[in-house]
């Protein structure tokens, strides 16, 4: 199996694990949410890549309907901003994508 395909597999384990955890199966509580990425995001090299804000803000911005539910899709839009996150702290936070004012050449 791939990198890419034992990233994905993780993934829905992971959401399929913690969601499992009261009646709700293919929902994830923010409680459980919460659970979740205290016990997941764990190593140092992660933790210094992405801020405690950036989950703070994802984890709010999943519950679109305020039911305090997410759903895999929900769940899934989170990792993708995690990962985003994560990107743009390891290669330095400079959001330029062309040159113009206050864009520098590298």
């Amino acid at each position: 199996m791939s990198k890419l395909e034992k990233a994905i597999v993780a993934i829905v384990e992971v959401f399929e694990e913690y969601a499992g955890t009261d009646e709700q199966k293919t929902q994830l509580s923010n409680a459980e949410l919460g659970q979740l990425i205290k016990a997941q995001i764990t190593s140092p090299e992660f933790k210094d890549k992405v801020d405690p804000d950036n989950i703070k803000e994802a984890m709010e911005e999943l519950d679109k309907n305020h039911d305090g539910e997410v759903n895999f899709r929900e769940f899934s839009q989170c990792i993708a901003g995690l990962a985003k996150a994560y990107y743009a702290k390891k290669h330095g936070k400079d959001k330029c994508r062309g040159r113009g004012r206050g864009c520098q050449d590298k």
